[in-house]
């Protein structure tokens, strides 16, 4: 045996896969296995929670429309789906209560409420934000602290405005007072104008536009995002308002349809399997309208700054 061959067998072999992993690398390991874990353990937490949230908000609904389908008997027995589901107490409704007539006059009131909001509101805030004028930060800041006295403190001179008008128990109650914009409606138009580039506005005056072609030729056109959420949010708070309607309007004919919903109820007794099928009736057009702008209502809820960013 040669002397190399010695020196060769003498040296130790080194097997692949045998040789251990250094401490540093073991650790690093360790540390991400342990992320994984805890990455994963909190967006079990995340789902958890939403769907708690999620079942506060729909179980109340599936709860109505459980009870709408049930005998007045059976209203309080702790099942969702009824053995026999009762689809005549949505026909009763129409008998009992001239519904169909209630939700025209609610959808009426919140179009005329709503058209007005979206051009008084983006009017005043295309002003604020854009337009130079002496005491716009204090104007705009005092218009905003409206937001922090409560509707009901407004209620009685609103009551009395409108019985010196005359127009007590007639439509106007429901449209005119809402119809010149609002603090809220304003700041977020206001908010979403600054968001778009002065460039726009520069060059448009430089054509020989004037202050009016400007807004409504060229600003205008691209808040439709904005004014897709001020359009949602005012349609449903006129649809569910109740406090005004029930001060002002005492005739079925124009009454809203959240009145009718209180006229179902007896002084003694009350249907609640009918009063939860018009509940459902009620609740019908608010979900057909936020179903068709949903994706321009989101995206003008995270293009305005109200999303939280």
């Amino acid at each position: 045996m040669s002397t190399s061959e010695m020196v060769r067998r003498s040296l130790p072999v080194r097997r692949i896969g045998s040789t251990p992993a250094p401490i540093g690398a073991r650790a690093g390991r360790g540390r991400v296995e342990r992320a994984i874990v805890r990455r994963t353990v909190r967006g079990v937490l995340i789902y958890v929670a939403l769907i708690g949230i999620a079942w506060c908000a729909v179980g109340p609904i599936l709860w109505a429309l459980s009870g709408s389908l049930k005998r007045d008997g059976e209203i309080t027995e702790p099942t969702l789906i009824p053995a026999r589901p009762q689809w005549s107490n949505y026909g009763k409704v129409f008998e009992l209560l001239p519904l169909g007539r209630m939700l025209a006059n609610t959808a009426c009131y919140a179009l005329c409420v709503t058209a007005g909001q979206v051009f008084f509101c983006s009017l005043a805030g295309y002003a604020f934000a854009r337009l130079r004028f002496r005491g716009r930060e204090v104007l705009f800041l005092a218009y905003l602290g409206t937001l922090m006295v409560p509707l009901t403190v407004t209620v009685i001179p609103q009551f009395l405005l409108m019985r010196a008008f005359g127009w007590v128990d007639t439509p106007w109650a429901m449209i005119v007072p809402g119809l010149f914009g609002s603090a809220f409606g304003t700041y977020l138009m206001r908010q979403f104008f600054r968001t778009l580039p002065a460039e726009l506005e520069e060059a448009a005056i430089v054509d020989g536009c004037t202050t009016w072609q400007v807004f409504w030729r060229v600003l205008l056109p691209h808040t439709r995002p904005a004014l897709m959420v001020l359009g949602v949010l005012t349609w449903i708070t006129v649809w569910n308002d109740f406090l005004w309607p029930l001060i002002m309007i005492q005739r079925n004919d124009i009454a809203t349809a959240t009145l009718g919903l209180v006229r179902l109820q007896g002084q003694y007794h009350t249907q609640w399997p009918i009063l939860m099928a018009a509940a459902m009736v009620v609740l019908l057009p608010l979900v057909v309208v936020y179903a068709i702008a949903q994706r321009a209502f989101v995206r003008g809820i995270a293009a305005s700054g109200l999303g939280g960013r």
